[in-house]
Formats: structure tokens, sequence, C-alpha cells
């Protein structure tokens, strides 16, 4: 078999990569030439507060800051007044079209195109952006998932304009759009997509907290904001490798795939030099995103190789999640530009650490006065003993965490994730909480009544180098095990997934804490009433929460067999799979919780069990599909040629007389031939089993259980074909370059 027939285009792929070249951009420069900081040109393609106060009209703008800030309704006359300042300010920068960009229940965003352009009562052409085309436009919604909530021949749906989102331009080749964040809801106003069930529970998550706070004495509160920033974590490959990989086009991770003699396991990616293709490509990516508002903070190389990550400053947790949904764009837009695939699945490659989407979630007060505006009730300050508020809220969230664990474990279920939570690279599938050493030792003595009467300020880390100054030790240790960590003035929500979209699990745990907060405000009220003063009053709400919610806290390795086993005797649900997770969303108390606070109906949480148990079930039907087609064109035929080659190589051997050593190979290589083609018809077995079952959940158990057994047996043995068969057949790109080369 000639080099031609199968591997060709593989090794022109890692020929021509040795002569790519880092993309250059020319950022923006002042009238000398000199390069503007970031800071001169961030936020340049939105339209925010700050130039809303500068285009409009003083009482206008302070009307749509109430509706911003308060949730006050807009009148028609603000919004005709902020949709021509909207679109003069869009015409300038060269805007043809806008669009209303919303967030369906696909995970990802959509947008329908329209033209500014009209015509005046003469016939003549002519710009025009309403007020009430700002504020609603009416999308055909029968063809994006509502989880049984609308047929195809109702296909009126709703968007409606979230002014708590700045609008921003979507630059493209040849093309500028006005893009309108915005929410999805049906004719009958039920929630077609993310945002607005994040906008409600950021709403109830506000309201009890206001008055948590004003039981500890603390006035002046008009809002209590959660704040989000997602570490957004992604891999590289060159895009000539992915263009000859189907099962990266077709479902984002690789289905087969032998194990290169080097990983990870050097331990020698993370933080290391960025590459410098791969740096050219993050410094366009951060041009990019400041242009757009978003604040990228940090860049760095992550665990795997050619795996890294970006994270943002928070900001407030709707605003933070509508910028990670662009940076996720931005991310493949701009791979591209520089010949990279960006790879957001949760596990693209086996062996190595999957990708996740670190969730860092806190509180933020808004406030008339300047001494508690942007106050953050997660900052325990410099003696935790005597913050008696941060306790109060620690406990709360404490308390929404243990009631709802098996909830939060269905907000970051998928098909994705599955590969990743609980492999010994990311947290387990278990919810626990850590708070780290110190504050779970305060924790502890407040349950006993024994606090012990040591200073809690700052211990020092004495480095024993005269040059280097002596390092602050935080009051809190990392834990990279925990899906839910205290990190000193934040938790870490870090079982979310890469390519999910954080308004679930967002909207998920604000509910939880939401419910937490209001159990402990009644606990509150009921012991002031008894006649104890408010700060005795709290330590013993405090007290009575940490001894209901100790079993939640864990300070030790997720990863263990002997957490798993520690666990089941606490009681926490441990949901392996997403069938399993998700059906948390089917109990009573699931639905109790969401209506209680206003956030979803039964309907609304109903809709999101069955649109996300349908995607899970076709991520895996796809995914079946394109293992069955790799085998039968590419892996099967290659392996067919092989052994034929071999076989006449034998032949020859026996003619010369002389032996013929690869004899012994060519046996081995047909037996798992045959192998191979017994485990296909397995998997062809169990998925025919598994679509012809009418039940949605049984559907996707027998997905989750036997078709993945399947589909895992079939790769072990393509792996093993792979390490066989010579080099120079192999069609499909290897562990070995795409990892490694970029």
């Amino acid at each position: 078999m000639s080099l031609g027939t199968g591997a060709k285009a593989r090794f022109e792929s890692i020929r021509d990569l040795q002569s790519r070249t880092s993309r250059k951009i020319d950022p923006p420069r002042d009238e000398d030439g000199k390069r503007l900081p970031v800071s001169e040109f961030f936020g340049v393609n939105t339209f925010d507060i700050s130039l809303m106060k500068e285009k409009l009209p003083k009482e206008v703008f302070q009307k749509l800051r109430q509706t911003i800030d308060l949730g006050k309704k807009l009148d028609s006359d603000v919004a005709n007044t902020v949709a021509n300042a909207a679109k003069e300010w869009a015409l300038a920068k060269g805007c043809t079209h806008f669009c209303h960009w919303f967030q369906p229940q696909t995970g990802s965003t959509a947008e329908k195109h329209d033209a500014f352009l009209t015509f005046d009562d003469h016939g003549q052409p002519v710009e025009k952006f309403s007020g009430a085309q700002l504020i609603q436009s009416e999308p055909d919604a029968s063809s994006f998932p509502s989880g049984g909530m609308r047929t195809t021949f109702e296909a009126r749906g709703y968007t409606a304009w979230d002014p708590s989102s700045p609008m921003f331009i979507m630059e493209s080749v040849g093309a500028k759009t006005l893009c309108i964040p915005s929410v999805f809801i049906s004719y009958h106003g039920d929630a077609l997509d993310e945002k607005t069930g994040l906008l409600r529970s950021m709403e109830a998550v506000s309201k009890i907290a206001c008055e948590l706070l004003s039981l500890t004495g603390l006035t002046g509160v008009n809002r209590v904001v959660p704040t989000l920033g997602a570490e957004q974590e992604y891999f590289l490959i060159d895009r000539s490798f992915y263009a000859l990989r189907p099962d990266l086009i077709m479902t984002g991770r690789t289905l087969l795939g032998g194990q290169p003699p080097k990983g990870q396991q050097l331990e020698d990616h993370y933080f290391g030099a960025i590459p410098t293709r791969a740096l050219a490509f993050m410094s366009e990516v951060d041009h990019e995103l400041f242009k757009l508002g978003v604040p990228s903070k940090t860049r760095h190389n992550e665990v795997a190789p050619n795996q890294f990550e970006i994270a943002p400053i928070f900001e407030e947790a709707n605003v933070s999640t509508d910028h990670n949904q662009l940076t996720m764009e931005v991310l493949r837009k701009v791979a591209q530009r520089h010949g990279f695939a960006v790879l957001l699945h949760e596990k693209p490659f086996a062996g190595v650490n999957g990708s996740g989407k670190h969730n860092n979630w806190s509180l933020a007060v808004t406030a008339s006065g300047e001494d508690l505006n942007g106050m953050n009730l997660l900052d325990p300050g410099k003696t935790p003993h005597q913050n008696l508020r941060f306790l109060l809220v620690l406990s709360s969230i404490l308390k929404g965490v243990y009631k709802h664990s098996g909830l939060l474990r269905a907000a970051i279920a998928s098909s994705g994730n599955d590969h990743r939570l609980g492999a010994n690279e990311a947290p387990p599938a278990i919810m626990s909480v850590f708070l780290g050493s110190m504050l779970n030792q305060i924790l502890n003595e407040i349950d006993k009544g024994t606090v012990a009467d040591k200073s809690a300020e700052q211990a020092v880390i004495k480095l024993g180098v005269s040059q280097i100054p002596e390092v602050a030790k935080d009051n809190t240790d990392r834990n990279r095990t925990s899906p839910f960590a205290f990190t000193g003035n934040k938790f870490e929500f870090r079982a979310v997934g890469s390519s999910a979209s954080t308004a679930f699990p967002i909207t998920v745990l604000n509910a939880a804490v939401a419910e937490g907060m209001t159990e402990v405000v009644a606990m509150l009220k009921e012991t002031i009433k008894a006649g104890k003063k408010n700060e005795e009053a709290i330590m013993d709400v405090v007290k009575k929460v940490v001894r209901e919610t100790e079993k939640v806290r864990f300070e030790g390795n997720g990863y263990s067999e002997d957490w798993v086993k520690e666990a089941a005797r606490r009681g926490l649900p441990n949901l392996r799979k997403t069938p399993e997770a998700l059906a948390m969303l089917s109990e009573p108390k699931a639905t109790e919780l969401f209506s209680k606070f206003g956030i979803f109906s039964s309907a609304e949480v109903h809709s999101r069990l069955h649109v996300r148990l349908e995607r899970y079930v076709k991520n895996l039907q796809i995914e079946v599909e394109t293992l069955r087609s790799m085998i039968d064109t590419q892996v099967l035929p290659t392996c067919y040629a092989y052994s034929g080659d071999l076989a006449m190589s034998v032949r020859a051997n026996a003619d010369a007389g002389v032996p013929a050593p690869q004899k012994e190979t060519l046996v081995k290589l047909n037996t798992l031939i045959a192998t191979l083609h017994a485990k296909r018809k397995e998997l062809e077995t169990v998925h025919q089993k598994a679509e012809s079952t009418a039940g949605e959940e049984e559907k996707a158990k027998l997905y989750a259980g036997d078709v993945s057994t399947a589909m895992t047996d079939v790769r072990a043995v393509c792996d093993e074909l792979e390490s066989m068969v010579g080099d120079d057949y192999w069609p499909l790109p290897k562990y070995r370059e795409m990892l490694f080369f970029a």
C-alpha cells in the first residue's frame, strides 16, 4: 500500500504545519501611531452605561437606570429615545443590520438579522429603528427546543430586550451588526431560553438577601447581585488535523485514538511558556473581547498538552453569562483566522484532562452609600470569627447547597461532562462543599460552642530567602477535587462543563441559595422574637445550620474511593450519569423550589428536563453513527489493506524460502479485525434496542449504559489496531500529532 492511499492527507498536514507562521494583528493606535492602552479602546463596540449617559437626555438616562437597577417598567418614549441613539451610534460605526441576540435551550446563541433600511412615505430609502423594534421581536419559535411547551404549528415566540446587558456590535467579514441581548419567551409567557430563568433567580436572591441583611442591622441596601467570573478552558489543534477527524467535526471529541507515550505525566505544560502561535491567537482573542467590553483578565497553559484557559474579571451574573457566550464565539472565529480549531468539548481526548468552566460566584451589594456599594458578602474580612454577617450568609449557602445537592448535579449534567466528572481530573459527581481548614475549624468550634480565643489574622509563609518578601497566607486553601469550593471571597463551582452555558447552573445555584436564605431568615426572626439580642440570635442560627449541614462539608480528596464510600454513608447522592442526574428535575421538590421563587413554572421545569434528555440522546446518537462510519470507511479498509500487504509479504518470504516473522503480526492483526467486527455488531444490537425504546428516560438510560459501554469496547479494539497498523497506512491524525504539534 502506497502512502497516497490512506495517510497522504495526514502526512501532508504534518508537513504543512512546519511552515505555519503566527498571524499578526494591528492593534489600535493613536494619531502618532503609538499603540493605545486597552483602557482607551475597551468597550468601543458596546453601547454601555457610560455611552448611554453621554448620548441620552438626562431624564431619559435616569429612567433607564431605574429600569436597569430597580426593574421599573420602561415606557415607550424612553424606548424610542434609546433606540434612536443606539441606531445613530451603530450607523456611525458602519452597522447595516440589527438583531435580538438570545440564548435558546441549545446551549448557544441565536439571532435573526434585520436591516435598518426602510422606505419613507415618498418611497425614499431611510434608516429607522423604533423603540418597539428595540423592545421586542418575533422570531419563529417552532424550530427551537421547548420541551413540549410548543408545537410546530404554534410558531409564535417573542424576544424582549434585556436592558441590564449592554448592546454590542458584532464584526464579521464585510458585516457589522448591532446585537441586542434579549430573553426569549412563548406566546403565553413561558421561558424558552436560558436567560429568563437566570434573571428571575437573581431577583429572588436579591429580595431575600436584602431582608436577611436588614435583620443584621444593615440598612441602605438597594439590591444584592450574584456576580460571576467563568474560567473557560479549551483545547487548540491545527485545523488541518481537525478536518481529517470526522469525530471532532461531528461530535467535538475523538471517538478513537491510541494513547501516545507522553501525555501530561511530566506536568510540564501547566503554566508553562505559551507557544508562539497560541499566544498570537490569544492576543487577538483578547483584542476582540476588549472591543466587546468583555473584561478578559488571565490567559495560561492548562494541564493537558495544547489545553489553555481564559478567565475574566467578575461581573453581574447575567452580563457574565452573556460575555461567556461571546467568549466562546470569539474563540471559534479567531481560531479559524489562525489555522486552529478550538475544542470546547469537556473531553475531546481520552487519557488527558478534560475541560471545565469554573464558575466563580459571589454576592455583591448595590447601595446608595459608597461605604456599602460593591461590598462582597462573601468577603470574611480580617477576622472571620467576629464577622457575623459573613457567617450568616455562609450558613444560608450551605443550607441551600445541602438541600439541593442533587439538583445542582442535574444543572451541570451533559453527555460531555459525564466523561469528565469523577475521572481523577475533575470534581466528582458528588456535590460537597470545601471551606478550607481555617473556616472549617471555625464552623466546628461554633458547633461545639468552644470558639478559640486566637487571632484570625492571616498567617505568614516564611520563605527563608532574604531577597523575597514574606507572603501572606490565605485563610482558605484551594481544593481542585471539590465541586463547590470556597476560595477566600467567593465560591468556585468547578463542576460546570466547558461547553455549557453558565445560565442554568447559576440559576439553580441562585434558587438553592434563595431557599437557604429564606429558611435562615425565618429561623432568625423566630429567635429574635423569642427575646434574644441580634448578635446572640445570629450565632444561635449559625450554630444550628452548621450542625444541620455538616454532612455536605468535606475537606479531603474528592477523587478517592474512600470519599465515595463516605458520601454514601452521609446520604449524599452520587449521580454518575446524566439520566439519573436529570431525574432530580422531575422530583416534586425541584418544581416546588423554582415555583416558590417565580423562577420556573411546573411546565418550564418539565421543559428543561425534556430538552436536556433529548439533547443527551441526540448527542449519543450522533456519536454512534459517526463511530460506525469511521469503522466502516476508515478503520476497517485501512486494516484490510495493511493485512493484505502483510499477507503478500509473508507469501513472498515463503516463496523465497526464508522465515516470515511478520506472520505473527498478521495473525494478531486478523484476530483483532475479527474482534472489531464482533464488537461492531454488538454496538449495532444495543443501539437498535435503545432506538426502539419508546420512553425518553429509558432510552437515555440505555444510551448511558449499554450503548456507551459498547462504544468503549469498540474503541479499545480500534486503538489497539492503530498501534499495530503501519504508520504510513493510518488515515486519522494521531494523538501525538494533534496534542504536540502547534
